[in-house]
């Protein structure tokens, strides 16, 4: 089905680090689709709310949910609650995270097991936590949120390289495993995106040197992450979306 006539009317999407960034904007492109959204967050409460606030102003469904993701006594909490108030998880995005710029002599053993724990170790329990319903009714789509930095060095440094490499071959493993269940799990690997994050990128003037000559924008993440939820036939990929980074 093509992203622009996907309907998602039934459907309830879970979306980790929904309160901001690209996360806001997959949370309300999702609705704007039909789906009731389940908007997490740890910390931003309040840019959580404002979110929820503009997809019901918009006509749709959505609740905002609370948990560190990379503990799993909280996922669990969050799935019980979501499932309580808008029903069984048929589309996860695992996208949380983290991204600390450290250099390689500053960079502790806690930087590196926090950032692996938050980008990485956050969607294998959440693919986990939600993987019995869509197994139920043979039909689920995972989409985990990868970066450039999963095969380039990046501004952030080693840990967030390791972290994001280790999405997609978390990515793979899934999508071998459960493609014959209605189950299809990809990623999107954004490059330069124009965040609240996106200052270094910005003071490093990298739009500058990127083929398209300007950084992305978070709702052209969503647009891929729409795209991939619509087909079927799509499973165990990486697809970039990063002005043309991969050929520089």
């Amino acid at each position: 089905m093509p992203a622009h006539s996907l309907s998602l009317n039934g459907r309830v999407a879970l979306v980790t680090g929904g309160s901001r960034g690209i996360g806001r904007a997959i949370s309300i492109a999702l609705a704007s689709a039909g789906a009731a959204v389940a908007v997490n967050y740890r910390q931003r409460e309040n840019e959580a709310a404002d979110v929820v606030a503009e997809i019901e102003r918009a006509g749709g469904r959505a609740i905002a949910v609370c948990a560190d993701v990379s503990v799993a006594d909280e996922i669990e909490a969050m799935i019980q609650q979501v499932e309580s108030r808008l029903g069984s998880v048929d589309v996860l995005v695992n996208n949380a995270g983290t991204a600390t710029i450290v250099d390689i002599d500053d960079l502790t053993e806690a930087e590196f097991d926090r950032t692996l724990a938050v980008n990485l170790k956050s969607a294998f329990l959440c693919t986990e936590a939600v993987m019995h319903g869509m197994r139920a009714k043979r039909w689920g789509r995972i989409v985990n949120l990868s970066s450039a930095a999963a095969r380039g060095a990046g501004l952030v440094g080693i840990h967030y390289n390791a972290s994001k490499a280790g999405i997609e071959g978390l990515t793979r493993g899934y999508a071998a495993r459960l493609a014959r269940e209605g189950i299809t799990v990809n990623a999107v690997a954004p490059g330069p995106i124009d965040t609240e994050m996106a200052g270094p990128l910005k003071a490093s003037n990298v739009a500058e040197r990127l083929p398209v000559g300007r950084l992305g924008e978070a709702s052209e993440v969503a647009d891929v992450v729409l795209m991939i939820v619509g087909n079927a036939f799509i499973t165990g990929q990486t697809i970039p979306v990063n002005g043309g980074i991969s050929f520089i």
